[in-house]
């Protein structure tokens, strides 16, 4: 039951507590807090004391892993080297944009200007 002064607070707790889930951290912390309480109440008795239990558990999720790679084993290696183009494509235009301003740093300490940058077609207005 609540009592009156309790009902008095609350209007202030709770929009201290919107003000806490306004933060990512906060609201993250909360969520897996909750998840947490609540697979140890479903689930705390029956997995987490017994071994066989824990083991039967994980043999099935290992199975369903296992069964879902092989179902989609083309589409995750489309996928990675997908991936791995895109990384190796990244790395080149990182090195390249490199080289550019090493090569305009030098440019600056032998004391050559850098070219002036093409005029714009468009006058601004």
């Amino acid at each position: 039951m609540m009592t009156e002064e309790m009902m008095k607070q609350m209007p202030h707790m709770m929009s201290q507590a919107g003000h806490i889930m306004s933060k990512p951290m906060a609201t993250g912390a909360m969520m897996a807090g909750a998840g947490f309480a609540a697979g140890k109440g479903l689930l705390g008795g029956a997995l987490l004391r017994n071994p066989l239990t824990l083991l039967a558990v994980g043999a099935a999720g290992g199975i369903a892993a296992g069964f879902l790679l092989f179902k989609y084993q083309k589409e995750i290696v489309d996928g990675l080297s997908k991936a791995t183009g895109m990384g190796k494509d990244f790395a080149l235009h990182q090195k390249e944009n490199l080289n550019d301003l090493m090569a305009e740093a030098e440019d600056k300490l032998a004391g050559n200007p850098p070219p002036d940058a093409p005029a714009s077609e468009t006058p601004a207005a």
